[in-house]
């Protein structure tokens, strides 16, 4: 008798494909607030501007919501909507740079992380432009610069106001020298829209940091923040891992840079577009 034995094989089965699970109803319609922990209804943070109806903290609020809410109704016209980043150095680390923006594109609908164009606030015309923090955390690549820049220049011609809502990671690591070189054509932007003897305002959101904070974003005739906005250069834990230091409370918030002069008003959500309208009738 053989010491081994052949045995027959066994057929295996594949279980038969499952569909996926369907969401539920339910899905999307709470949120919770980051700061309280509190369940809210979604659609009623929505009518409260996306801010928390507890403890007042203000959510993010995608651009084209906040535009649409802040300026007249029908009002806003925008331009440089065909503009798109493109990929100058073959960027790649864990992901393609070209891919990132492709796939930030199809989720967002944006071409990039600015929106601009001119619209009316009380009446008041005035070149606007409103940063998409959900595309590539706000950074400023050459487009956004580019934008950037034409919302300066849009003023000077049209001889209005300008406004930008700034809400960004800072310059975009995936253009390098690129990105760096808008923080010299923004600022050189609004040096020669001043020529012309009208205001910009600049609204710092949470987070302004990075190369949008050390350019345009600081250089405003009038400049506000949300409650609570992180605002600076570097992040609080780079600073402390750098001078060895622990920072005072509330550091980098606007709060803090208030008290401090380097802010004029904080403006809560709500109270925007009436300080706005009030700035432009005083100033504009």
């Amino acid at each position: 008798m053989a010491w081994f034995s052949k045995k027959p094989r066994i057929a295996v089965v594949p279980e038969p494909a499952t569909e996926p699970p369907q969401p539920s109803r339910m899905q999307g319609l709470w949120a919770k607030c980051e700061t309280c922990d509190e369940i809210i209804y979604r659609q009623e943070l929505e009518k409260n501007w996306m801010v928390c109806p507890h403890c007042e903290h203000h959510h993010a609020w995608p651009a084209r919501a906040r535009l649409g809410a802040l300026l007249d109704a029908d009002s806003f016209e925008e331009f440089d909507k065909e503009l798109e980043p493109q990929d100058p150095l073959g960027f790649s680390d864990s992901k393609k740079y070209k891919d990132r923006l492709k796939s930030s594109r199809k989720n967002l609908g944006e071409n990039d992380a600015f929106i601009s164009g001119v619209g009316r606030i009380d009446g008041h015309q005035v070149s606007v432009g409103c940063f998409v923090f959900e595309f590539m955390g706000g950074s400023m690549g050459s487009v956004v610069g580019e934008k950037v820049a034409r919302v300066f220049e849009r003023a000077h011609e049209l001889k209005c106001p300008a406004l930008v809502f700034s809400a960004s990671g800072g310059a975009r690591m995936q253009e390098g020298i690129f990105s760096l070189m808008q923080m010299a054509k923004t600022s050189a932007a609004i040096a020669r829209f001043r020529t012309g003897n009208k205001p910009y305002v600049s609204v710092l959101l949470n987070p302004t940091t990075g190369g949008v904070a050390a350019s345009f974003s600081w250089l405003g005739d009038v400049i506000l923040a949300e409650p609570k906005a992180l605002i600076g250069f570097a992040g609080p834990r780079v600073i402390e891992q750098t001078i060895r230091q622990k920072l005072p409370e509330g550091f980098q918030r606007s709060e803090f840079l208030l008290e401090h002069g380097m802010l004029d008003a904080i403006v809560h959500r709500k109270d925007m577009r009436a300080k706005l309208a009030q700035l432009l009738g005083l100033v504009g």
